[in-house]
């Protein structure tokens, strides 16, 4: 089978929300315990292993792999700690408003809408912070949607009721009005949306994404989900085991 160039229509299409590392700026949430430099280096060993995480799903299914990114002018910044050959979607809110889409909510329906206008059949938005998540909950996605018709979504949700992956068959961009974005209800809303618009919503198994202390001493401890090889060796290179047991000098 002739594999697919990235960026290709007719397929499903998969954007990771990303920004550049920037000191001050990346997973600020972990500081403390982390530094800014630290938070940084962690929030780019993130997106490199999503980005590879994705890349890995899309030789078992067709997947065209995205990074929507925000601000405009950072993309220098980003380039380097993304897979190789990941295209880039601006999704800074500036796009086209839809009737109660608000912050977040605005980058996110950029990033849905921009591989619909490339031609691609279904579209999904994925977070960064979930760098160990099972390949196969990805390939899930993507097959999933491939059985639904315009009405399908499909929906990851994270442990502290955010999400981690929405996709979708059609532009439904009511999935992400009047959402309280960084909130523990972010997920249950987006599901009273889906069941307010007539959707015929699937949920992939729930996993958990790494924006505190608690959670990353979590994936320190977690064997199961994809390698994460960028992850773990900027964790052993922080020597960050140390530090969320109390044991590294400061």
């Amino acid at each position: 089978m002739e594999k697919r160039k990235p960026g290709s229509g007719g397929d499903c299409a998969i954007s990771v929300m990303a920004k550049a590392p920037r000191p001050g700026h990346s997973k600020t949430r972990l500081c403390p315990p982390l530094h800014p430099q630290e938070a940084a280096s962690l929030s780019a060993a993130f997106l490199r292993d999503t980005t590879e995480n994705l890349r890995a799903a899309a030789e078992t299914i067709a997947i065209a792999r995205y990074a929507a990114y925000a601000p405009l002018g950072t993309e220098a910044g980003l380039a380097p700690h993304l897979a190789a050959d990941t295209p880039l979607i601006l999704a800074d809110g500036s796009g086209a408003p839809a009737p109660g889409v608000e912050g977040f909510g605005r980058c996110l329906l950029d990033a849905t809408m921009g591989p619909f206008a490339r031609g691609h059949t279904s579209a999904c938005v994925l977070s960064s912070d979930t760098p160990n998540l099972p390949t196969s909950y990805l390939v899930s996605a993507a097959r999933l949607l491939a059985a639904g018709d315009s009405q399908r979504v499909v929906l990851g949700a994270c442990d502290d009721g955010g999400y981690y992956l929405l996709g979708m068959n059609a532009p439904h961009a009511g999935l992400f009005a009047d959402i309280a974005w960084s909130t523990e209800t972010v997920a249950e809303a987006t599901r009273a949306r889906a069941r307010s618009l007539g959707l015929d919503m699937i949920e992939l198994p729930s996993w958990y994404d790494i924006d505190d202390a608690a959670a990353l001493d979590r994936l320190l401890r977690d064997e199961r989900g994809y390698a994460a090889p960028f992850t773990r060796r900027a964790i052993a290179a922080l020597d960050l085991a140390a530090l969320l047991q109390g044991e590294r000098a400061a």
